[in-house]
Formats: structure tokens, sequence, C-alpha cells
């Protein structure tokens, strides 16, 4: 292996989605540079942090039947039960769901948390209030998805923020998709919730850092004992 090619492996790899912003930041330190060099360093952080920010690392997902992952790393920020989205067609009835509030310092890519076939995807444009705050589900402009699974139908939003202004959805209607398999990400500053089917216990608490793709945030197949939900 060449020394490039030995570089290359251990470098965290980075979205395509990310290459326009990282060479606008780079372009304004070079400015800011010749400019004034502070200035410069300043933007130089910046362009670091639109890097990291843009990171799109491997992970490796559990591939178990009825596993139900983590689509984005961040922070639980409420496990309770809420009324999906209308749009999502999954009844009105409260449903278990968990929300994952990303800060514009995790990794953005969101990831299928099921094996399953994507049933609905729907835009619902909206507002831009704080993501962490419970009237976001509703109020935020939102792209929200329904996978089917073989036991069950899994309802995915993903909620622009404060921040964020631009939500990417790389999938279609129809098309079949595994657990863990990127399906977009949002800039920058955002949240994912995930509905559950009714009676299905989540494993994860308010306040435990999520990891995309990996951390387990249920299991469809096991019967659980009722557990009480905690609104963030």
């Amino acid at each position: 292996m060449s020394i490039a090619n030995s570089i290359r492996s251990q470098m965290v790899p980075i979205s395509p989605e990310g290459y326009p912003f990282i060479g606008v930041f780079a372009l304004i330190s070079l400015f800011l540079f010749w400019l004034w060099t502070p200035l410069g360093w300043i933007a130089t952080v910046l362009t670091i942090w639109c890097v990291l920010f843009f990171r799109d690392p491997p992970r490796v997902t559990p591939m178990r039947d009825g596993i139900v992952v983590a689509p984005a790393d961040g922070m639980i920020s409420m496990v309770t039960p809420a009324a999906p989205p209308h749009e999502l067609g999954l009844g009105d009835k409260p449903l278990p769901r968990v929300s994952i509030f990303m800060s514009v310092f995790n990794c953005h890519i969101n990831r299928s948390p099921v094996n399953g076939r994507i049933e609905k995807i729907v835009y619902q444009p909206g507002k831009f209030f704080n993501a962490d705050l419970d009237k976001a589900s509703l109020d935020n402009e939102r792209n929200g998805l329904v996978i089917a699974t073989p036991s069950a139908r899994i309802g995915v939003v993903q909620i622009a923020g404060l921040v964020a202004r631009r939500i990417v959805c790389f999938v279609r209607d129809g098309q079949n998709v595994s657990a863990g398999e990127r399906f977009g990400m949002i800039r920058f500053g955002s949240r994912l919730d995930v509905y559950f089917p009714e009676g299905v216990a989540p494993r994860v608490a308010v306040g435990q850092t999520a990891i995309g793709g990996e951390t387990i945030l249920a299991d469809l197949r096991v019967p659980e004992a009722p557990q009480t939900f905690h609104a963030g």
C-alpha cells in the first residue's frame, strides 16, 4: 500500500454534499489571510468545523431481524408517546416516539433504522423553531418517511431546526433499504423522530448519546414489560 493510500484509509470520509460548503469556507479563509492574518485563522477553524460537520464515518450496524437502530448521531432528547404527523398515515393515536437532537457538532448523516421498503416520503414545509422543542415535530419544516418491514411500519421524520434550512433525502418511494443505510442529511443542527408501533418499548433514555446506525432504540420482536416514558 502506498503512503497516499495509507493516509486516505485513516481519514474519515466526507459526504459529497459537503464539498461545496468546505470549498467556500476554504476560499474565504485564504482571502481573510490576505486581508488580516487573525481573521484567516478564525476562518480556518470554521473550515475545520465544516469538514467535521460533513463527516460520514463508517458504522457497524446490528443485523438481527427486528432491531431498530438510531437514524442519527446526537442526544436522546425525548422518549414519549406522541401522535405522528398526519401526513405519515400512521393514525391519530399516540405512538412510542424517540427524538434525537443533533447539534451543529454532530455528524448529520441520516441512516435507515430498519430493513424494509420505503412506503412513503412526504415533505412538509413549515417554520424553524428550535428543533429541541416538542412543538417542532408538527410546526417545523420536515420530511417524513414510512418504512415497511415484514412485521411493522416505522415512521422516521427529518425535522429542520433553528439553524437548519435544508433537508436532503437520498432515497425514493418503493426503494428497499437496509438498517444503517444512508438515506439523507440535514444542514445544520436539527432533529430526527422515530415512531414505533403501539406496544413497542424503547430501550433508550433521555440524555443518552445515540450513534447513528449502531445504537439500538428498540426490538420489535421481543416483548417487554411496559416502561415509563419521560418527556425531555
